[in-house]
This record gives structure tokens, sequence and C-alpha cells, in this order.
């Protein structure tokens, strides 16, 4: 036989008296964890040797140990006698006879805490400690907290990794139970308590918190909550873990300081916010003429001194690796009255008798009120509010400056216009000749557009010779006046006219001129008071010659009756009148 098969024959040995002789053992827990107050289960096992079996029976006893093994001074426990007065409350649960000594301690207290010896004692011979064997229990004050794992798509990850948007994400929460009446419970910050049930108390207990992610849940803490319900009070424990999802912007939106309506001129400056993880960059542009226009980067736009040319939509884009949004302001600029200016319907220079309407614009933000005045003797006249001024038939009495107020609430600006009337010629009244050893007249008109002056002498155009002069003055931007001297011989029936003319019509006058002596006669525009004064002048021009008929005819019957009675017969002779007698012909012709 050679020294390998010595050896396997030795080994073979060894193993036949493992299999085949039995000696005191126990199996226990190292070290168990209780909650004081509570409960703790010791689950254990033992074996004796073979000889011992006929003494394991029913009437076997179980002793635990704390600290020692000695029978007088370490002995806490004895299921044979009441546990009421013993150091430790409880009962071994295990049957002995089967070699299971699993033993539950109650109403645990922290001198409770230390190592426990079990010794089993049957009829007869049977009495072995195991002392080479213990268990350490530690009572503690409060439970031990729960565990919570994170997991994505059913796979897990670290807590502090972030999830993204719309993935299925679970929570589990556990924990090692530990002994108590009634079991303990998880609860989520979020969900109602998930109960124990019996035939899980020595088991691990578990709670799962389903959901998709959304941006609603970043850094949104959940909490795993045990709870044990002791008979003074609940002790609890708790785990929490804080949720980081990865999302595309929302709620962007920009603000403005001071507001988005500003003055012109002040300072102005746009932010933009924006919920995003990881954080959004910004992009600024606006929209000018139809294309959008880029500025700026950063999540504010600041205008130092704002200006007209700044008004306008604003967008500002929040951009990450998940996503784009966006979102715009209208920028409205506020200004004092600008460019305000009238207009007049047809011109300024309006023909009289005509319609005429004022109309009256600015530039401003916001709109402004219209007021309208005009400058009556050099004071100003307030005539009414609104952006038009109508006149249905203008005269001559509407001429003049008007004046158009804007104004809002940053500033006022005025305009004016000169209202313009144009008439035909009108010549005045008191154009007159004189007659010395010459023939000076003078004529006045007034028209507008201003008229021309011309003389006629019987019927004929004159014009400055040696024997006319004519001279003519300007009385005003609508009045001429215009003067002629003749000195060249009259005729009894010679004509002298003045006429005016513009672009509205044509006016004239007529002087008569006699050798010995002058008469004139003026023509202006034919109207009815005129005619009634001419009228009257007739009318008693013919009381006048019928009374002095009367007169007559009444002192001739007089004279005859007279002669008759006295006899005496006389004549009267009318001589024709002297030839200094004057007369006054008027005449007078207007033309447009």
């Amino acid at each position: 036989m050679d020294i390998w098969t010595a050896e396997k024959i030795i080994l073979l040995g060894f193993l036949l008296k493992g299999v085949w002789c039995r000696y005191f053992s126990i199996s226990l827990p190292q070290n168990i964890q209780a909650l004081s107050g509570s409960c703790v289960i010791i689950k254990c096992r033992f074996e004796i040797r073979e000889k011992y079996d006929k003494d394991l029976t029913e009437r076997a006893t179980g002793l635990w140990f704390k600290d020692g093994t000695d029978l007088n001074n370490n002995l806490v426990f004895n299921s044979s006698t009441s546990s009421q007065n013993s150091f430790m409350k409880g009962n071994i649960t295990g049957k002995l006879k089967d070699k299971d000594c699993t033993t539950v301690f109650h109403e645990l207290r922290s001198d409770h805490s230390g190592q426990y010896y079990f010794r089993i004692e049957g009829e007869g011979e049977l009495k072995w400690t195991y002392s080479e064997t213990s268990v350490s229990i530690h009572v503690i004050d409060s439970p031990t907290k729960p565990t919570v794992q994170l997991y994505v798509e059913q796979k897990e990850v670290q807590d502090q990794e972030e999830v993204l948007e719309g993935r299925s994400v679970s929570l589990r929460c556990s924990a090692e139970t530990l002994c108590s009446s009634p079991p303990p419970t998880l609860t989520w910050s979020s969900t109602p308590r998930i109960p124990l049930s019996e035939s899980s108390r020595l088991e691990e207990l578990i709670s799962d918190l389903n959901f998709t992610a959304t941006h609603r849940q970043h850094r949104v803490t959940f909490t795993c909550t045990i709870t044990y319900q002791l008979q003074d009070k609940n002790k609890t424990a708790q785990t929490n873990i804080t949720l980081h999802v990865q999302y595309s912007p929302k709620n962007t939106s920009v603000s403005v300081l001071p507001s988005s309506s500003v003055l012109e001129g002040s300072s102005v400056t746009l932010t933009c916010s924006s919920d995003a993880n990881p954080a959004v960059n910004y992009t600024w542009s606006r929209e000018s003429e139809g294309q959008m226009e880029q500025l700026q980067t950063g999540d504010t736009l600041t205008f130092a001194r704002i200006h007209l040319k700044h008004r306008g939509w604003y967008y500002c884009t929040a951009q990450n690796q998940h996503g784009t949004q966006n979102s715009s302001v209208m920028l409205n600029i506020q200004y004092a009255p600008k460019n305000t200016s009238v207009s007049v319907s047809t011109s300024s220079s309006v023909l009289e008798g005509g319609s005429v309407t004022l109309t009256c614009s600015s530039d401003a933000n916001p709109a402004v009120n219209y007021t309208w005045s005009r400058e009556s003797e050099g004071q100003m006249e307030q005539l009414q509010t609104g952006d038009t001024l109508t006149f249905d038939r203008i005269d001559l009495k509407h001429r003049g400056w008007y004046y158009c107020t804007a104004q809002n609430q940053h500033g006022t600006q005025n305009s004016s216009v000169m209202l313009n009337i144009q008439y035909a010629p009108k010549i005045s009244p008191s154009s007159s000749c004189n007659r010395t050893d010459v023939t000076l007249c003078f004529c006045e008109a007034d028209g507008n557009p201003s008229p021309e002056l011309e003389w006629h002498l019987s019927g004929r155009p004159v014009t400055n010779s040696s024997n006319t002069f004519i001279s003519e003055e300007r009385l005003s931007s609508t009045g001429l006046r215009s003067s002629i001297t003749l000195h060249q011989s009259l005729t009894h029936t010679s004509t002298l006219q003045c006429v005016s003319r513009n672009t509205h019509g044509t006016a004239s006058q007529w002087f008569q001129l006699h050798l010995s002596g002058l008469q004139f006669a003026d023509c202006q525009q034919a109207t009815v008071s005129l005619l009634i004064i001419l009228t009257l002048i007739l009318v008693l021009f013919a009381l006048t010659v019928g009374l002095a008929l009367y007169k007559i005819r009444q002192l001739s019957s007089k004279l005859k009756a007279q002669n008759e009675a006295a006899g005496t017969y006389a004549s009267l002779q009318l001589s024709a009148p002297p030839s200094e007698y004057e007369t006054l012909n008027i005449k007078r012709s207007d033309t447009q």
C-alpha cells in the first residue's frame, strides 16, 4: 500500500466519524437588535449526543443565561417556571423534543442587552450548557431606518442619479422587521400605510411606490417611515430620497422692469426665466420688418436709454439638450406728442362761402386729446375739443391763425395754421375824385388774392403819359390803392372807370367827368341793399319833383286869381338852368 492510499483511508475514517458520531452543538444568530418595549425572537436549534436521545422528551427544559453560564448568578430564564418573576419574560416557541429552542422575550429594556447562552436539561443524565456559542442581543430605543432604493425602467440606479422625464420610476422601501405586536408598517409620504401580515412578521418588509417621472417630481423628497405600535407610544424611523428629473424647458416667461409700458428715455430690463433641468441657455431676438433679428444671449436684456426704435415684440428662447421653449413680450414705448400738424381739407387758402375742415394729427403714446383755439384780438379763444374743426360756410370773420394742442400725460405739443379766406375784389366806397386845375381820382380795392387795379377813360385803358400820371400803394396783403391825375382836356361826356380783378372775380366803379363840374358813380357787386338804396333815392327824387310841380301849380293859380281881380296881367318867363348846375348819376356793375 503506498502513501496516497493510506491518506485516503485515514480521510474516509474521519468523514465516517462525523456522520455516525454526534456531539453537542447549537445554531444561534450572532447578533440581534431589539426595540425597547417590544420583543425579540431568537431562532435556535441544538444537537445532542446519541446516548442522550432517550432523555430528550416532552418534559425537557430550556434555560437561558446572560453574560455567563453560572446557574446561581447568570440564570435569567427557565421554561419550567413562570417568567413573570424572571429577569426575562417570554417563552420557548420551538419544541425542545424536536431540538428547536426558538425563544421569544417580551417587554425588553435597555439593561437586557448582553450575551445569552442556552442550556438543555432532559430526564435522566441530559444536562448541557452550550457555553462556547452565544447570541448578542442589543436593545435599542429607536427602530433602524428602512432602506430606500431607486429603480428606473426596472433597473436599480443610485439615488443621486437623474431620471429623464417620462421614464417609469419605482421607489422601494425595505426594512428588516423587529419583533412587535402589532407588526410594524411602512408608509410613504404620498401613500397610505401598508399593513404587515402575520405570516411575514419574520420576513423583510417591502413597500414600492411606482409612478412616471415628470418635472413636478424634480427635487421632491420622498419619505419612507417604519412605525412600531407599542403599548406606551409609537416608535418610528424614516429614510428620505430626493428625486432628480431631467426635462425640457417649461413655464418660460419674460418680465419687464419697471413694466412693459415704459417712458421714452428711461432704463428698461427684460428678464427671462424658465423651469428646466439641466439649466437652459437663453437667447434674445426681436421681430424686425417680418424677420427675426438675433440680439444676444443671457437671461437679461437691458436698454440704458429706451428709444422709439426699440418698440416691438421681443422673444426669449430657453434651450437645453431636451428641448426648446419661447416666450415673448411687447415693449410699449410711451412718449410725449411728436410731429403734431394741422391739415386743411382743401388747402389753407379757401374760397369764401365754401366748406372747410381742419384736421389735427400727432404721434404719441398713449393717444392724445386735441384742443382747438384761435387768436382773436391778441387773446387765445378756446373753441372745441376733438381732432377736427369744421366750418360749413366760411366767411371773412373766420380768417386768422388756428391752433391745435395735442396732449397726453407725458407732454404737450402745438401746431398752427393760417386760414386764408379768398374772395373776389371789393371796391371801397371811399373811392372819389377831386377837380381843381387837374382831375385827381383815388380808387381802393380789397380782395384775396390781392387784386390788380387799372383805369379806363371813356372805355379805353389809361397808362402813364405826359397828360396822365398813375401811382399804386399797397395797403395790406389784400388791399391796394391807385390814384390817377389827368391833365388833359375832357369832354362833356368823358367817363373814368376804376377796374379791380383777381382770380375770383371783377369789380368796377365809374366817375362821370363834365367841364362844368365832376360827377362819379361807383360800381361794385350788385347787392340787395344797394338796390334798396337806389330805389329810395329814386322815390325821394320823384316825390321832390312832384311836390315842386304841385307848388308851382298852386302858385300859378293864385297869381292868376290875383291878376284877374286886380285887372292887371303879368307874365312869368322861366329861363333855362345855369350851366354850372350839377347832377349825380350812379351806375354799378360787378362781375364774377
